[in-house]
Formats: C-alpha cells, structure tokens, sequence
C-alpha cells in the first residue's frame, strides 16, 4: 500500500525518561493496523531523550479513525506524562526508502 497520509513528531522526553518513550512507541497499537504502512521511531544522536516517528497512513481518514480509538487514546495517556511539552509535528508523505533492524 501506498500512504496518502503523514507526517513526522518531534517529541522531548524527560531526562532521562527517552527509552520509556522509545518502549512504548515500539509496542504501539498502530503497528499492526492495516492502514498504517510506515512506523518509524527513531533518536537523536545527540540527545537520547529526543525521539522522532515517522508515521504513513492509507488516508487521512483512516488515520482519524484509528485516532480516535481507546487503543490510540490510551498510548498518548501513557507518553504525556513521560514529555517536556507539545510534539513538534511536520506534514510528511513517506515515499520510500529502506530500514533493516
């Protein structure tokens, strides 16, 4: 599938807190979801406690939709407490590329 949709978060953990955000980023529920064909998460290599996704979806409306689920709710209840403020976010459309973990 191709995304239609996306876009990419800038988040700031507290001190020290970046691998709790990593860990619960890496178990989101949206990694198996049908709709959602691009889930990066990343760090910066300066600062461990500053995480970047990258997220591609069908649409922008399956991405609401999953949005707005008690999975997707439940995941931001559980990482606003581990971040310093607001995600930074950017509209992205992933295009291609390769990832090997």
């Amino acid at each position: 599938m191709t995304p239609g949709h996306g876009f990419h978060a800038t988040m700031t953990a507290h001190p020290g807190k970046g691998d709790d955000v990593v860990a619960l980023l890496l178990d989101a529920p949206s990694l198996p979801h049908p709709d959602c064909v691009v889930f990066l998460v990343g760090r910066s290599a300066a600062d461990p406690d500053v995480v970047h996704v990258t997220e591609g979806w069908t649409s922008p409306e399956a991405h609401a939709a999953f949005f707005a689920t008690e999975p997707a709710q439940a995941l931001v209840a559980r990482l606003q407490p581990l971040l310093t403020g607001d995600s930074q976010y950017t509209d992205e459309i992933p295009v291609g590329g390769k990832a090997d973990f």
